[in-house]
């Protein structure tokens, strides 16, 4: 088995976070895992992506470079690597922040208003926990509970009073897959 997610956006959406959790939370389920970052020099508002590698053997690149699963926090995201997906691929994009895309019809699509949901629970911040949660539930690249287990690790004693409404994102992005 071997998942490859590029997850893209603009600096300061949380997407170099939502893959470090996903490496970490595969970790912990004692798989290979490997996450390459790659943004410019803005500390916000630049482009920001990465790639995250899950596999049940080691993993010979960390590249991905046609992505079967795409993650787009914005437009210009969605812009640049719809493009490089093969066939079957699945896309999933931040409903909230792209309006009307042109979508290709040999992917499955999953629109996630992250930014919606986020501001529904009083807290724009997790509007990339919102897109954790999809992701897990679209692609069953790790468990919930490793996934908690690892967010709950990241935040710490510091910001553990963040847990509980990040779980609440997490599930409300996992609904919008069930859906």
């Amino acid at each position: 088995m071997e998942k490859q997610f590029l997850i893209a956006g603009f600096g300061g959406q949380g997407v170099l976070l939502i893959g470090q959790l996903i490496a970490k939370a595969a970790m912990k389920q004692d798989y290979e895992v490997s996450w390459m970052p790659s943004y410019g020099p803005e500390m916000r508002g630049g482009e920001a992506n990465c790639a995250v590698v899950v596999s049940d053997e080691p993993i010979g690149s960390p590249l991905v470079s046609e992505p079967p699963v795409l993650i787009a926090m914005n437009k210009p995201s969605l812009n640049k690597f719809m493009p490089m997906m093969p066939a079957g691929g699945v896309l999933l994009y931040n409903s909230s922040l792209i309006e009307d895309p042109e979508l290709r019809e040999d992917i499955t699509v999953i629109p996630v208003p992250c930014n919606e949901i986020a501001e529904k629970l009083q807290n724009a911040r997790t509007a990339n926990m919102v897109m954790l949660g999809a992701i897990r539930q679209a692609t069953d690249v790790v468990t919930e509970d490793s996934l908690i287990a690892t967010l709950q690790d990241w935040l710490g004693e510091k910001k553990a009073h963040m847990l509980d409404i990040n779980k609440q994102a997490i599930a409300e992005g996992a609904a919008v897959v069930n859906a």
